[in-house]
């Protein structure tokens, strides 16, 4: 019997307390993967030396949301509008972005994912979209974060059109920055109606997709959404 793929989510970090602190997912992340048939793991940040065991535990990775990442690490300074940073995490993230892409494994960036998979790739973010872009989208919404609030259109010949089989869809929107300059090697291929990139990926045979929503909510209502999970996993499969 073939066994279901092992899927690595990268954490934040929460400190509810003096005494309760630690790494944090939303539960709906792995209930999204479990969903599609894989096995969901939490990966804390960690030191390099352990990054290649991870990767070696790990048949594909989602690059999950968060914190703002640290703008030193595209060349800015700190917009007065920059959200809480964890230098602990950035690092790891962005070495472990490196590794995976080198090593050709499945990986799916959701919100800060598709951040740091840019900023790996050398590109730049929007700090912060209210102050720094002609919008009247409210992309950091206030209802439930299942609640798809405004449309993307994906080009036609995408990977992630043909996966979704649509080239519209209604998302939810839970960011406050977004990509500027596109990082080496990735393509848009979603965008809001003010023209944020919404979506991006690599060319090749590997699934390597990153979307600024957040698919893993949406999963329980969205077909597009539970088609996205289910070929990711199908991917990782067999990587």
């Amino acid at each position: 019997m073939k066994k279901a793929p092992v899927i690595g989510i990268t954490s934040s970090y929460v400190r509810q307390t003096l005494n309760s602190e630690g790494v944090y997912i939303h539960h709906d992340y792995h209930r999204a993967v479990f969903k599609a048939g894989g096995i969901p793991i939490i990966l804390p940040a960690a030191p390099s030396n352990f990054i290649p065991d991870y990767l070696e535990m790990c048949d594909g990775f989602i690059l999950s949301g968060g914190e703002d990442v640290d703008p030193l690490y595209y060349g800015q300074h700190a917009h007065e509008k920059l959200g809480s940073v964890f230098a602990e995490r950035d690092k790891f993230e962005l070495e472990l972005t490196d590794l995976v892409l080198k090593q050709n494994k499945p990986v799916f960036a959701i919100c800060r994912g598709l951040q740091v998979i840019n900023v790996a790739l050398g590109g730049t973010l929007w700090q912060d979209i209210p102050s720094q872009v002609n919008s009247r989208i409210q992309h950091s919404q206030t209802i439930h974060r299942s609640t798809p609030t405004h449309p993307v259109t994906f080009t036609s010949h995408s990977k992630l059109a043909k996966i979704i089989q649509n080239t519209t869809l209604h998302v939810n929107s839970l960011h406050h920055q977004a990509i500027d300059k596109l990082g080496k090697g990735l393509k848009a291929v979603g965008y809001s109606p003010d023209h944020l990139i919404e979506a991006a990926e690599m060319d090749g045979d590997v699934f390597v997709i990153g979307v600024q929503w957040h698919p893993e909510s949406m999963v329980p209502g969205s077909i597009e959404m539970a088609r996205l999970f289910s070929y990711f996993i199908q991917c990782a499969s067999i990587s």
